[in-house]
């Protein structure tokens, strides 16, 4: 496979998708050639269970039917998305990937990491990105956004700051324990939020994000 993997990360609130979005532009204005992407979602059944897990908050999901469920959501993802994207050359982007699983229902639903990680192994086929990119801001300033923002939470946002929190505690000891995984501060507004992504791209991607200015 000879494109990238590239995935922004972090708890509800951080401005993944700003800054994907930011992203997005930045790379056709410089011709690179990617695909951009949701998970859960990106493709039908994806899309699905993307609806299911966090749409239906009335509905009760026990953490082990929530984990089969965005495992089964992922491996459609990389077998329909990712892997042909990567063969054809292109940078794929990623609004969330495995180590979100690690994080939610991992450290905030309390599920054994092993389990997690087994999982995760059968529904990747053990494809690692090249970049995790966690955007990191303390929990009662991505509540705060969420609530200015006046969209409507979604089930896992309503799950609370206690569980938020212990999810961004996670994301932060994962930074700490995995390889190709970066915390970057998410605080600012987007466009100072978007350069230090950028700056990191170039610095660590050269051959593909280098050659021009931010």
């Amino acid at each position: 496979m000879s494109g990238q993997f590239i995935v922004l990360e972090g708890a509800d609130g951080v401005g993944k998708t700003t800054q994907t979005a930011l992203l997005s532009s930045w790379m056709e204005s410089k011709e690179i050639e990617h695909v951009v992407a949701r998970e859960p979602g990106g493709t039908p059944l994806g899309e699905a269970v993307r609806d299911l897990i966090l749409r239906e908050t009335d509905l009760h999901i026990a953490p082990e039917p929530e984990l089969l469920l965005i495992l089964a959501s992922r491996a459609a993802f990389v077998s329909e998305v990712v892997k042909p994207a990567l063969a054809a050359g292109k940078v794929v982007l990623a609004d969330r990937f495995a180590l979100s699983t690690l994080a939610y229902q991992g450290y905030g639903r309390g599920l054994l990491l092993d389990d997690v990680r087994d999982g995760l192994r059968i529904a990747t086929g053990g494809l690692e990105p090249d970049l995790y990119i966690i955007l990191d801001i303390p929990i009662e300033e991505s509540s705060a956004r969420q609530a200015a923002s006046g969209i409507e939470l979604d089930r896992i946002e309503r799950e609370g700051d206690g569980f938020l929190q212990s999810v961004r505690q996670g994301y932060l000891a994962l930074g700490d324990s995995e390889s190709g995984v970066r915390v970057l501060n998410g605080s600012g507004p987007p466009e100072a939020v978007q350069d230090r992504v950028r700056e990191l791209l170039i610095k660590i991607f050269p051959e593909t994000f280098g050659g021009s200015a931010l």
